[in-house]
């Protein structure tokens, strides 16, 4: 691994490869038209994240209302330098999705993660980069699954990339935002690009829209 891989994993990502004991059962929200599960980056604020989850958020929720109601999941992981927080967070979200899609049989899913956060996500779909967790989300549920975003994704710097065609079931359904300049997801150095995400909220918005 490379001075930059290592030092933007450690960083932004944390560390992988440690076995950990499987979450408890997420709990079941309101039976919404869409949900949106948010994988904040390393130390953001708010639970969903305020540079890139809520934004995504309320953008969708104002473009959707009032024909289609839209809530939110914040992804329950560290987002520290914890060394085993993409696998918590991996395990977190596919519990919570399974345990949701069964409490509301029409509701659909829209998956965000940012930083360390596309490192959960992308766990969850079958991209595994960094992380032990041993779960994805199961094939039944593939369809329930209407978009996939990732934000300046460090699984970039080992050569993996949620739209490759094939890479996972959900790849002509998912958006990869990488930020020129962006030392996590595109080799450069600019650190300001990777908090510029926000301003990315209304086309991945719309992007997840066109996909419900």
């Amino acid at each position: 691994m490379s001075t930059r891989i290592a030092t933007a994993s450690a960083i932004l990502a944390g560390g992988g490869g440690l076995a950990i004991a499987a979450a408890a059962p997420a709990q079941a929200a309101e039976c919404t038209t869409v949900e949106v599960v948010s994988a904040r980056g390393t130390f953001e604020p708010g639970t969903a994240g305020l540079i890139v989850g809520d934004q995504v958020f309320n953008t969708m929720k104002r473009k959707l209302q009032p024909l289609r109601s839209t809530s939110l999941y914040s992804v329950k992981y560290p987002a520290s330098i914890d060394l085993s927080g993409p696998s918590k967070g991996t395990i977190d979200l596919v519990n919570h999705v399974k345990q949701q899609a069964q409490s509301c049989p029409n509701q659909k899913f829209v998956l965000v993660g940012y930083s360390q956060g596309a490192f959960v996500v992308d766990n969850a779909i079958g991209l595994k980069s960094l992380g032990d967790a041993k779960t994805t989300i199961p094939s039944a549920l593939e369809s329930r699954i209407a978009a996939v975003m990732v934000f300046g994704d460090p699984s970039h710097l080992v050569g993996k990339n949620i739209t490759a065609p094939l890479s996972t079931p959900y790849w002509n359904r998912a958006k990869d935002f990488c930020a020129a300049g962006d030392p996590v997801c595109g080799n450069g150095f600019n650190v300001l690009a990777h908090l510029s995400y926000g301003g990315n909220a209304n086309e991945a918005a719309d992007f997840a829209i066109g996909k419900l």
